[in-house]
């Protein structure tokens, strides 16, 4: 179960005789949650963890609109703000936190920086696995893994490097995720970004995405992060 204490350290099972794989430049910059109790994990994020609000983006009526840092709830709900998502941000890690039907929060998508050769080779990967590509030209690109949640592809950005640059102040070291079936979630990316899974576990730059058993089916459920 999902709580503020578990998010800081990753559990014995995890750290337990995994091998470590290295892959090119490609970097796990940010991950994109979904849950009820949005301004509870957003709250986490902020006065537990240390990150910053960017935003939060929604809709006044027929206008998109957002708000930064300094704007509370209550006004929000004073002026008739429908939220939509959150954007966080400390060091080199980005989190989104989306209103949604789950309260412990589960993962739409991982996002993922690439050098631009790779960037093209996941791209026309995806088409051989006949998987749904939708492209934002200039802004995202999303793959559906068909393993219950999305891959955000970025080729590189001027935005990204700096975020990334800042990982000296926090980069995520850890990500644990509780799935149905760890060992095809993880098997999903690999595929996707020709990286070797081992069990549940798969490392994508410094990071290290683990799926460990007993989780929903279809998007995998927060369980614990740890940065460094």
């Amino acid at each position: 179960m999902w709580q503020p204490l578990q998010a800081s350290a990753p559990s014995p099972e995890f750290l337990r005789g995994r091998r470590r794989i290295r892959a090119g430049r490609v970097d796990l910059f940010h991950y994109h949650l979904v849950t009820s109790d949005v301004r509870e994990v957003e709250a986490r994020y902020l006065a537990k963890l240390g990150f910053r609000l960017i935003a939060r983006y929604g809709r006044i009526g027929e206008d998109q609109v957002h708000y930064e840092a300094g704007v509370s709830w209550e006004e929000l709900e004073q002026a008739g703000f429908r939220h939509r998502l959150s954007e966080l941000e400390r060091g080199a890690v980005n989190v989104v936190v989306q209103p949604g039907q789950w309260r412990l929060p589960r993962v739409d998508h991982l996002g993922v920086s690439l050098d631009d050769d790779e960037f093209h080779e996941v791209l026309e990967r995806a088409t051989r696995l006949r998987l749904r590509v939708q492209e934002y030209p200039g802004r995202r690109t999303f793959i559906a893994t068909q393993a219950g949640y999305r891959l955000e592809v970025h080729p590189q950005r001027d935005w990204i490097d700096e975020l990334l640059a800042n990982a000296g102040e926090l980069r995520l070291t850890e990500l644990q995720l509780r799935a149905d079936d760890p060992e095809a979630k993880a098997e999903a990316l690999g595929e996707l970004l020709e990286l070797e899974a081992d069990g549940g576990d798969i490392e994508i730059g410094d990071s290290t995405v683990s799926f460990l058993p007993d989780g929903p089916r279809g998007r995998p459920e927060l369980y614990g992060e740890l940065f460094a």
